[in-house]
């Protein structure tokens, strides 16, 4: 459960305790992610479960890496992509990107969160803003916004769907 009794907590603290709440949530969600269903897709332009489960595994280290640099150019597709084969690759790869996140993010400060940060494709500068708002935008809130697809497809494949803020229907008698 998400509590501080910190009121003066910094914003790295409050970040990196939202951060940790959330993965708890998105581990049970993914652990879910059945080889057999690696394949599963709802609609023809959908992402495949796997695709999607591998996509909030790494962006889950995207919190760490933008208070860490300055930029990501989409066409150097220096973007990590692990080898998933089995919900145990994907469950490791979740670990790894938190805990690599976790780390960076305990090392820097407040003020690091106000330096720009931009996500590039080449020369094009697709969107700039300060790490701090990058962080929510992309390695938090879209990260949340997958998770919540990934629901859609259990769902569709009558897979229980644990709670993420207090119990889901599926944990209430």
């Amino acid at each position: 459960m998400f509590q501080s009794k910190n009121l003066n907590m910094s914003i790295v603290k409050s970040l990196i305790s939202e951060i940790k709440h959330e993965a708890e949530g998105t581990r049970k969600m993914l652990s879910l992610v059945k080889e057999e269903h690696f394949d599963f897709k709802p609609h023809e332009k959908s992402m495949s479960m796997k695709s999607l489960a591998a996509h909030i595994a790494v962006l889950c280290g995207w919190p760490g890496f933008i208070a860490t640099s300055t930029a990501l150019d989409l066409a150097s597709n220096d973007v990590p992509r692990p080898s998933i084969n089995s919900t145990e690759d994907l469950v490791a790869a979740f670990d790894g990107a938190m805990q690599d996140s976790l780390a960076k993010l305990e090392n820097v400060s407040d003020a690091d969160l106000n330096a720009m940060w931009a996500l590039k494709h080449g020369d094009h500068v697709i969107m700039e803003m300060p790490r701090g708002a990058f962080i929510r935008f992309m390695g938090m809130n879209h990260m949340i916004h997958h998770r919540a697809q990934l629901g859609v497809y259990l769902r569709l494949l009558n897979i229980p769907i644990p709670g993420m803020y207090g119990p889901s229907a599926d944990d209430r008698p």
